[in-house]
């Protein structure tokens, strides 16, 4: 990614489910003895485990694999985590960024409800900055102070340029490369950010698998 998203930035002005209870057949009740749990009758449904509702993506109608659409973005609550990390280590540096939202929502009891984002502000040939986020469904009231830097806002919103990346983080600068030459052809300058959307989980660089959203906002 690093070649890439410094290509883009030249171009444009700086600007599990839960198992199911186990019973056994009780024993003979005596005098004194504890209540044990009767066994579930013969073709009685099993309870239903219930299941997480699907993460949506910040706009829900899917792109064009082939081709670039204007879109507008909604501003979300999020949670969001700053962090820095050198090109090599994006992939490593990210995920453990979304485990670290996941883990804190789940203490707080906070349900995430769309797909992680990336922001990346600050870029230069050693690395870069970035905000990871995961859109919640409504802001905590009172709003929680910043602890150990995860911090609530809201994801960037407003016009945008999507642009479809299929395929390995390995091979994302060829996306960026076709984001950069798109924005040259049209004459389009935007703000001195881009936004990646993970459509799929990013496990690993050469997942041949991964779907992202790249976000360009026109300024």
């Amino acid at each position: 990614m690093a070649a890439g998203l410094a290509h883009a930035e030249e171009a444009v002005p700086p600007a599990v489910a839960n198992p199911l209870p186990t019973t056994t057949t009780p024993g003979p009740a005596g005098p004194g003895s504890p209540d044990v749990p009767v066994p579930a009758q013969a073709g009685a449904a099993p309870a239903a485990t219930p299941t997480a509702a699907p993460r949506k993506t910040l706009v829900e109608t899917p792109g064009d694999a082939n081709d670039v659409d204007t879109v507008s973005l909604p501003a979300k609550p999020a949670a969001i985590l700053a962090g820095r990390a050198k090109w090599e280590e994006a992939v490593p540096s990210l995920k453990a960024a979304f485990q670290r939202i996941e883990a804190d929502l789940a203490k707080a009891g906070i349900a995430p409800v769309g797909r992680p984002l990336a922001v990346f502000a600050k870029t230069d040939d050693d690395g870069f900055q970035y905000d990871a986020m995961i859109p919640i469904a409504a802001m905590p009231d009172p709003k929680p102070a910043e602890v150990d830097g995860l911090r609530f806002g809201t994801t960037p919103s407003g016009k945008a340029l999507r642009f479809p990346h299929r395929g390995s983080y390995d091979e994302i600068d060829g996306t960026y490369e076709t984001l950069t030459a798109y924005l040259d052809a049209k004459d389009v300058v935007v703000q001195d950010r881009f936004i990646e959307e993970y459509v799929t989980d990013l496990n690993d660089k050469a997942d041949e698998k991964l779907d992202v959203n790249i976000y360009a906002l026109p300024k």
